[in-house]
């Protein structure tokens, strides 16, 4: 995206980095899933373990030796991790339906 329209996007990312809203984590009522490569230097561990401990029934899994895109850098790996985590959603709603 940052090639077909630089200008916005660079507005976009400024914006959103300007954007304080860590009081709303709290208040996230769903399921969440926060994946961190633990090479991230972009998003260091421990912005996600901030995130983690500010959202109930977050789960975080950091996968070793990856950087900021791990979806991108070991999508199976990734793929797997989401989808047990998905699959366990499943059983929860099942256990409560």
């Amino acid at each position: 995206m940052s090639e077909i329209r630089p200008a916005g996007t660079r507005t976009m990312a400024y914006a959103l980095a300007e954007a304080d809203m860590r009081y709303l984590l709290p208040r996230i009522k769903a399921p969440t899933l926060l994946i961190n490569g633990d090479a991230d230097e972009r998003s260091p561990l421990s912005v996600a373990t901030a995130l983690h401990e500010s959202i109930p029934r977050s789960t975080l899994i950091v996968m070793p030796g990856l950087g900021h895109e791990c979806y991108l850098e070991s999508a199976e790996e990734f793929d797997a991790v989401v989808r047990h985590f998905l699959l366990t959603l499943a059983g929860e709603s099942a256990e409560f339906a």
